[in-house]
């Protein structure tokens, strides 16, 4: 009989790409979402497949009976965006920490045999060294990093010292489709190319020299989908991310070419409370301990989005 998983907001962005996958290889998928920003529609024919428990992390109640029977857990779950975090700082935490906090105890309880958790590049903060690699201390530098940083340090104690596995999957700037560009808090390519679909300038924060290291949804579902078989896994911290670094002005560029907006200027506003200067990650740890490595190339990736994001808004 196939394992029973517990993917928490899988109906959101990422989550619901991971459901679908899961379903895919014959699991028996439970989703707890609150549906305060995914949509049971992101889940499209699958819904009909998937158990939906419609309730809050924050109730420890409900998350316990999410966690009933169920093998693995892939936490997904949160409160994004570092802006978010700094205008909401004690919602955030209770949602990113002590959300996370129930589900260890709940999944520990249930007996599961794993709990992956999608961690954050932000966690190393604004260090000038660079690619990121896991050996290096962390030094977030919003709440909301702060908090991906507690929660991934109460699932390596609880892995440590409470029997049950936690691997913390720190995802560098995900991406593709169903990624929603209406949120105050969209992130950066969704929220450039709803705005020159629509024909108006995206903004960019600060100058634009400022890169990132992209991820692909189907990256990170892969890394997720690893994260939660691998023997040995558990205790690890991973980056996942696209392992290629790129200026904002270079993705604006190349996201403006597809959207026939070459040439079409962007406008600046002063950098962001939180915000990093540069990201590049190693993805050499992933790649020894879940025979992880990206597949999906920049290029193809934004290609994708837009065309999803075009579909979206036709």
């Amino acid at each position: 009989m196939s394992e029973r998983v517990l993917v928490t907001g899988g109906c959101g962005f990422i989550g619901s790409h991971l459901v679908q996958a899961l379903l895919a290889r014959g699991a028996r998928v439970r989703v707890l979402d609150d549906l305060s920003s995914g949509r049971a529609e992101n889940l499209g024919a699958a819904r009909a497949d998937v158990e939906l428990h419609e309730a809050d992390v924050r109730d420890a109640a409900a998350v316990a009976r999410a966690c009933a029977g169920v093998a693995v857990v892939y936490h997904q779950a949160a409160r994004p965006s570092v802006p978010r975090s700094v205008e909401d700082p004690q919602g955030t935490f209770d949602v990113n920490v002590l959300g996370t906090h129930h589900l260890l105890l709940a999944a520990r309880a249930a007996g599961a045999r794993r709990l992956v958790m999608a961690s954050s590049s932000s966690v190393y903060g604004d260090q000038p060294e660079l690619p990121k690699h896991e050996g290096m201390a962390p030094m977030p530098a919003s709440p909301y990093a702060a908090q991906k940083l507690a929660g991934e340090q109460l699932g390596m104690a609880f892995s440590r010292s409470l029997g049950l596995e936690v691997v913390a999957l720190r995802y560098f700037n995900v991406y593709g489709p169903r990624q929603d560009p209406t949120s105050a808090y969209a992130a950066v390519i969704p929220a450039f190319v709803a705005a020159l679909l629509a024909g108006r300038a995206p903004t960019i924060f600060g100058d634009g020299e400022q890169t990132r290291d992209f991820t692909y949804v189907e990256d990170v579902v892969r890394a997720n989908l690893a994260a939660g078989e691998v023997a040995g896994a558990g205790g690890h911290a991973l980056n996942v991310a696209g392992g290629r670094r790129v200026s904002l002005l270079e993705l604006y560029d190349q996201l403006a070419r597809l959207c026939g907006a070459a040439g079409r200027a962007p406008l600046h506003a002063p950098p962001r409370p939180g915000d990093v200067r540069d990201s590049l990650a190693s993805v050499a740890r992933a790649a020894e301990v879940l025979g992880w490595r990206p597949e999906v190339p920049l290029d193809e990736g934004l290609r994708r989005t837009v065309a999803a994001l075009r579909a979206r808004s036709a």
